[in-house]
């Protein structure tokens, strides 16, 4: 869980500013501001871990590492992992590389992936690209998703975590109006770490019904989704 080696200008991620950013490759051309959504995490929290603690370097180490799979194009830009040995999985489905995850349209694709009846995705990662799907949730979500660590069971280099998402849907969401109420997601992870201190892998579990729940609970602005939300027994009872 090294550090960037620079005094960094964000207070929860490396790799961001600094000199070993200079030739870095940013999704939208430059590096993303983090004021609103840390505005969102210190208002919201509902633990705060002392400075240098295993709970601290384990949150901000997955902080970078969302960073780093959402807003750099290039994987040899990536620090905090190795992109040669990385896999994802989710929910024990099959690891995938950095490649295969990219095919998957990378970010929120690869988290809400499903084996459910198509007519009942309300999201359908299968549809999405990673342009379309970011849209999707930074409209929902304007002042972002925020990230907690609620608990860290075992510390590297196989770190094992309870994690906590939220934010307030204040944008429609696949033709539903806003409710400006606070969405949640729970879930857990595992982040393997080599003897270099960088991720090789990486496992989540979660119901991503609990995310798309809350996001489908506002009226429906054409019609369309709202019959499918109410029929799908994934969905139809999540709050």
């Amino acid at each position: 869980m090294a550090s960037s080696g620079v005094e960094d200008e964000e207070k929860y991620r490396s790799y961001l500013h600094g000199e070993g950013e200079r030739n870095t490759k940013w999704k939208y051309g430059a590096p993303p501001n983090y004021d609103v959504v840390n505005k969102l995490f210190e208002e919201g929290r509902t633990k705060i871990w002392p400075s240098g603690s295993l709970e601290e370097k384990v949150q901000n180490l997955v902080k970078t590492w969302e960073m780093e799979m959402f807003h750099k194009v290039c994987s040899d830009d990536y620090k905090s992992v190795d992109p040669k040995k990385y896999t994802f999985s989710l929910n024990g489905r099959k690891a995938l590389t950095i490649e295969e995850k990219r095919k998957l349209g990378g970010g929120y694709n690869s988290f809400l992936q499903t084996s459910l009846p198509e007519k009942f995705r309300i999201y359908n990662p299968a549809e999405e690209t990673a342009d379309s799907s970011h849209t999707a949730f930074t409209s929902a979500f304007p002042r972002g998703l925020a990230l907690e660590i609620l608990h860290v069971y075992s510390g590297p280099p196989v770190i094992v975590y309870k994690f906590r998402h939220w934010g307030f849907m204040e944008g429609p969401f696949k033709g539903h109006e806003p409710t400006g109420e606070i969405v949640e997601l729970f879930g857990m992870s595992v982040f393997e770490l080599d003897e270099q201190e960088k991720i090789v892998k990486v496992e989540f579990f979660l119901d991503r019904g609990e995310l798309l729940g809350g996001l489908t609970k506002g009226a429906s602005l054409d019609g369309s989704t709202e019959e499918a939300a109410s029929s799908c027994p994934f969905l139809r009872n999540t709050g």
